[in-house]
Formats: structure tokens, C-alpha cells, sequence
């Protein structure tokens, strides 16, 4: 027995395929929840739960009629209501129901509740995010450091936009700057943006204009990333540190726009990828969220869980973009048929999954290029 093999592949297992497992698996389980829970509100009967899909691996039914299960590729997961012909919710048209079936039935509800249905799985992922972010600011807190400029890289943007070591931040464009944590946050999503910011400067404020650089970083395990850079260091001893505590109130405060800095982060990469200010070779994939969940779980459980909630809300984000198949394109479709008062044509449905189904594996295809490369596999 070649017991380094084995030692290897337990590594393998141990330290990527488990935590992929533990965040992929909370986050979909979420997502499929909100659909199951407010369709189950609107009387819509439910076929199947499941995460992950292909074969089962094991299930149950409840005392619904409902069948719970896990499937072996564990890359999303479904809920299929009656009258759906596939886990996409494409209604099936061959489907013989009786009268009190087809009460129950999804396609039979009123638009309202199909439309909250469809989107009550992003929402879910919101609220995950939410509470997740909540009780650890709660029981654990959070890390501030605050917003002082000791020192400016030469020839940096900081350098030519006249700031000084001494500095302390108080605004960027309006927004209140607490931490340095915060700071770092606008800015590395800020790159080539005129921001104005505000600083107090020996008792007095000054008023600076100065646009984030675009650079590659490396971080402790060597994951490369493009981010906006001011050339600023704060180099406080770790004393200067402190972890504050919030009361459960302040904390979903601060849980709600921990999920939108995560939301407005995402778009406006997006957003530069799509203007061709930004590569889209960040893009990642589900070998990407394996390494980052392996490397988040050595630096424990909460580092793990809080890769949970940005997770959850990126999952939350990608399915309310308007394409068929996901279900912000299930939203257009019923948009669409709130303003002409009838849905549209079967068959302009049907090539609308064909086009979104096409897209998703076109996005899968291209994000797992990435992964490769990113690893240097390729």
C-alpha cells in the first residue's frame, strides 16, 4: 500500500473537498429553502428537494409527499414543484393533471405568487448572508483599525493627490470612513474612479481628489488578484487593533451593509469587465471556491463561515441576473407577462431556456478555463 498516496488523497479530501462540500452545500440548501418555503406558503405542491444533482445518493419522503434528497454532483441543486418538467421549472405541457392537482400545481398560481416564489431563493441567500455576518459581529465582533496614514508608497497615487503620514481619513466621497477596513474596501473596487476624500490634517480638514491605481497583489497563499491601490501602509502594531462586540440590533445593521458592499463589489467588477476597463480571468469557477474554501478552513472555522456568507451572496446576485433558466430570467419572463397581461408563446419560452441553458455552460466553461489557468494547468 503506498501509504504517501493515501496520505495525499486524505489530504486532498481533508483540506478542499470537504469545506467545498460544507459552504456549497449550506449555500444551495439556503437557496432551494426560500423556493420550498414560500411555494409551500402559496399552497404549490413539491416534488422533490434536492441538493446537488444525477443520482441520488440517499433521500426521504415527508409526510407531504415531498422527496428530500442528496445527489452525487454537488454543484447546485432544485426544487421541482408539481406540473414542472425539469429542475429548470419549464412547465411540463404533456402532463395530464386532475383537477385538484392542478391546484396545487406551479404554473397554475397567480402571477404574484409565482414571482415570489422565484425569488424568494436569492433573498434567502441574502438573509443567510445577513445572519451569518450578524452573529458573528455579535458573539465573536469585528476587527477595526482606525483610518491613519502612516506612511505613502513613492510615486503613488496617495503621493501625487498630496496626502501626508498623519493623515486620518474621515470620508470618501460622502461615505463615512470608520476603519481602515472600510477604506481598503472602496478602494480596492474604486480603480480609475476620481474619489473625493476627505482628511483631518493638524486639527483642521483638507479635501483631496485622488483615483485608485489598478494592481496585481498576492495574498498569504499566493492567490493573485487585481485590485484599486492608493500607496497607503498603516503599520500600527497589532495592539492598535481592537475587536468591538454589537448588540444583535446593530449588528444586522451592520450584517446588511456587509451584504451590500459584497453586492456593489461584484457589479462593479462586472461592470468594468463589461465596459473592457478590467480582464474577466477572476472569474472563478467551482474548482476556485474548492481552493478558497481549503485555504479559508486552515485559517479556522470562522474564516470558513464568513467565505460562507460572501459566497451566499454571490450565489443570491448571479441567479437574479435576467437569464432564462436562472431565476432573474424567470422574473423577466413574468415581468413580460404582467405588461402584455398574458406570458409568452411556449415555444418563445422554450427557446429562451435553450439560449440560457447555452449561456450557463458557455459561463461554466469559461470560469473553469480560468480555474485551470489560475492553477497553472494550464
Amino acid at each position: 500500500m503506498d501509504l504517501g498516496g493515501l496520505g495525499e488523497l486524505f489530504g486532498v479530501i481533508y483540506g478542499y473537498i470537504l469545506p467545498f462540500l460544507f459552504v456549497l452545500t449550506v449555500v444551495v440548501f439556503f437557496h432551494e429553502l426560500g423556493h420550498f418555503l414560500v411555494a409551500r406558503w402559496c399552497g404549490v405542491a413539491v416534488d422533490s428537494f434536492s441538493v446537488g444533482f444525477g443520482r441520488e445518493i440517499f433521500g426521504f419522503d415527508d409526510r407531504l409527499g415531498t422527496r428530500w434528497k442528496i445527489c452525487w454532483i454537488p454543484l447546485g441543486g432544485y426544487v421541482k414543484f408539481r406540473g414542472d418538467e425539469n429542475a429548470a421549472s419549464m412547465p411540463d405541457r404533456n402532463l395530464d393533471l386532475t383537477e385538484a392537482e392542478r391546484s396545487g400545481s406551479f404554473q397554475d398560481k397567480p402571477l404574484a405568487s409565482r414571482a415570489a416564489i422565484v425569488a424568494a431563493g436569492p433573498i434567502a441567500n441574502f438573509i443567510l448572508a445577513i445572519v451569518i455576518f450578524a452573529v458573528v459581529f455579535t458573539t465573536v465582533g469585528r476587527p477595526t483599525l482606525s483610518p491613519l496614514v502612516d506612511e505613502i508608497s513613492a510615486g503613488s497615487a496617495a503621493e501625487e493627490a498630496g496626502f501626508a503620514p498623519g493623515d486620518m481619513i474621515l470620508s470618501i466621497d460622502d461615505s463615512q470612513i470608520s476603519s481602515f477596513i472600510d477604506l481598503q474596501r472602496i478602494v480596492s473596487r474604486s480603480a480609475g474612479e476620481v474619489l473625493t476624500v476627505v482628511v483631518e490634517r493638524d486639527g483642521g480638514q483638507v479635501e483631496l481628489s485622488v483615483t485608485p491605481r489598478l494592481q496585481e497583489i498576492t495574498n498569504a497563499f499566493g492567490n493573485k488578484m487585481r485590485v484599486g491601490v492608493l500607496g497607503i501602509r498603516r503599520t500600527a502594531d497589532p495592539e492598535a487593533v481592537k475587536i468591538i462586540k454589537t448588540d444583535p440590533i446593530t449588528s444586522i445593521g451592520l450584517g446588511v451593509s456587509e451584504t451590500w458592499n459584497v453586492i456593489s463589489t461584484t457589479l462593479s467588477y462586472l461592470g468594468r469587465v463589461v465596459t473592457g476597463s478590467e480582464s474577466a480571468d477572476q472569474l472563478g469557477g467551482p474548482i476556485r471556491i474548492a481552493q478558497i474554501s481549503g485555504q479559508a478552513a486552515t485559517l479556522g472555522f470562522l474564516t470558513l463561515i464568513n467565505l460562507t456568507a460572501v459566497l451566499s451572496v454571490s450565489i443570491g446576485l448571479i441567479n437574479l441576473f435576467p437569464v432564462p433558466m436562472l431565476d432573474g430570467g424567470h422574473l423577466v419572463y413574468y415581468a413580460i407577462e404582467w405588461l402584455r397581461g398574458k406570458p409568452l408563446s411556449a415555444a418563445s419560452q422554450d427557446l429562451g431556456f435553450r439560449i440560457g441553458i447555452g449561456l450557463v455552460l458557455m459561463l461554466m466553461i469559461f470560469a473553469t478555463w480560468n480555474d485551470l489557468v489560475h492553477l497553472q494547468v494550464l
